[in-house]
């Protein structure tokens, strides 16, 4: 009954069928691997996050211009100074909770003259301001403590926006400190400050605070693994049931998908009436 499975037709259905089921697997079994990598960035990401909190002078010693992202990334720091509201600018293309914004980013003074880059946090924007508003301008007066998460400097994509050199800016693509150490008086730190809170004294309106980054988000890969074990699992079950039907269909005498163009039906017999059976028999 199966015997037409062997045909070139079928050969080519069999192979065609085999490489999806590998494929499917495959790309299961990278979900699965993305999955573990996000795991393992999420349990280093926490232990960063629960590492006690520290002075931002002591996590980048006056004199240590070059610092490795692994020290400074996602470190809880507290730091002391005095804003410069002039120096302020927007980053943007920042969304949050799928509204578009920009983050406003002002240098913090250090009491040993240093500079950091802080980002107080994020306003809704949807492409009316190129710098920062007016009612988002006001930073709390003199000297201000504030709390947050240290980054290194932001670097361009292959496809991202490029900010032009040469002249002062009021809004950045990215928190690009290099760019920034441009317009900014003294030496800026290699790192930047993101608040979890608001300073004391904060004004009203002010940037709204990020969010600290999230620890237990696995993302979507579990479930895109199912989904692609899921299809192979089909391609398997359901080809052989495919071919079994066609099978018995042959069994009752009826349309065969196995035979091909050029070859005769062997099973094709003219009943009663069927034009060939009054077909002149050519000599």
């Amino acid at each position: 009954m199966y015997r037409f499975a062997l045909r070139p037709w079928w050969i080519v259905s069999h192979l065609f069928v085999l490489a999806l089921v590998v494929t499917f697997v495959g790309l299961g079994l990278w979900q699965l691997d993305r999955l573990d990598e996000r795991r393992d960035r999420n349990a280093e990401l926490a232990a960063r996050i629960d590492q006690p909190e520290v002075a931002l002078a002591e996590l980048v010693p006056e004199g240590d211009a070059a610092v490795s992202e692994d020290q400074v990334e996602d470190r809880r720091v507290t730091a002391t100074g005095t804003y410069r509201p002039d120096e302020a600018v927007l980053v943007r293309g920042r969304s949050l909770r799928d509204s578009p914004g920009s983050w406003v980013l002002v240098p913090l003074e250090l009491a040993d003259g240093r500079v950091v880059a802080v980002n107080r946090g994020w306003i809704r924007n949807d492409g009316r301001y190129s710098a920062v508003p007016e009612e988002y301008a006001a930073v709390p007066a003199g000297e201000v403590t504030v709390t947050g998460l240290t980054h290194p400097s932001q670097e361009r994509g292959t496809l991202g926006a490029t900010d032009p050199t040469g002249t002062e800016l009021t809004s950045l693509a990215r928190v690009d400190l290099d760019r920034l150490d441009e317009q900014v008086d003294g030496e800026l730190l290699p790192v930047w400050v993101q608040l979890t809170q608001p300073e004391a004294g904060a004004p009203d309106p002010s940037p709204e605070p990020l969010d600290p980054p999230v620890v237990d988000d696995e993302g979507p890969h579990l479930s895109y693994a199912f989904q692609w074990f899921t299809f192979a699992a089909i391609a398997l079950g359901g080809y052989p049931l495919i071919l079994r039907r066609v099978a018995r269909e042959r069994g009752r005498g009826g349309p065969d998908d196995a035979v091909g163009l050029d070859e005769p039906d062997p099973h094709d017999r003219p009943a009663p009436g069927d034009p060939r059976l009054d077909a002149p028999v050519e000599p």
